[in-house]
């Protein structure tokens, strides 16, 4: 009833008695973050669904770069540097806010050859933009980023270029999420002799920043010869939006070896 009253006869004493039960209510009943709605921020990762290993946690060290071209690129990566854009992508649409910066050669190269290509290009890192040499200076931005794209040389692998997205709590991203494929001793149709056909490696999906996943299980240990999975079949975050046809198929078990094809082997 107190709170019904006009706020001009609350007394000083009352109004500090409430405020001070209140709070004590705020800290014995705390908020049941576990018990939150999926769908709604903040958002967390849920059990059962892979989640970043911490191992693979690392900051990218860049600077800033005043130019950009063909001729800057070469002497960028003549001194060991990689070219990169830093830009804003908010609610899936990609926007304005870019920056030219430039990345250590060998922390790109290490980062891709440690998690793969296609999982450097669905992880989330820190990264730290100096005013002069990397990691001396003023520190100009500190922002958690998402790669976007790495072009790579067609012959060595050393990287040429990096795009990345900045990820703050409320972007929605556009991502490739990258699928790893489980459970191939268990499936019945592989242990009769039939191939396993790899249709899709990655699919894309609008993720919320704070739940980008590394990669998406795909379990083939109830997979029959003749049977396949469809992009609906996929387990993830409720959050996470599909933005291809729920219906293409994303592998199957198709047919089995001759007999003299097996023998042969």
């Amino acid at each position: 009833m107190l709170l019904r009253r006009p706020l001009q006869t609350l007394t000083l004493p009352l109004l500090r008695r409430h405020l001070a039960a209140a709070a004590a209510e705020a800290v014995a009943s705390p908020p049941d973050h576990h018990g939150a709605d999926p769908l709604s921020p903040p958002y967390d990762y849920l059990p059962g669904h892979p989640r970043p290993d911490p191992k693979h946690d690392e900051v990218i060290l860049a600077v800033p770069r005043a130019s950009s071209g063909r001729h800057v690129a070469a002497k960028e990566r003549k001194a060991g540097r990689v070219p990169a854009i830093v830009f804003e992508q908010e609610n899936g649409q990609e926007g304005g806010n870019k920056h030219l910066v430039s990345v250590q050669s060998k922390q790109i190269r290490k980062l891709v050859d440690h998690l793969g290509r296609s999982f450097f290009l669905s992880r989330l890192f820190r990264l730290q933009v100096w005013s002069e040499h990397a990691g001396q200076g003023e520190l100009v931005e500190s922002v958690r980023v998402l790669p976007r794209k790495v072009h790579l040389h067609a012959g060595t692998d050393e990287p040429l270029n990096v795009t990345f997205m900045r990820a703050p709590p409320s972007a929605l991203l556009k991502i490739d999420v990258p699928l790893m494929f489980i459970g191939e001793d268990a499936s019945p149709g592989l242990r009769k002799g039939a191939y396993f056909n790899t249709i899709k490696r990655t699919v894309k999906y609008l993720c919320p920043a704070d739940i980008v996943p590394p990669y998406i299980e795909v379990d083939l240990s109830e997979l029959d010869v003749g049977q396949k999975l469809l992009m609906r079949d996929l387990k993830v975050h409720p959050a996470l939006k599909l933005l291809q046809s729920p219906d293409q198929p994303i592998c199957s078990i198709i047919g089995s070896r001759a007999p003299e094809q097996r023998k042969g082997k």
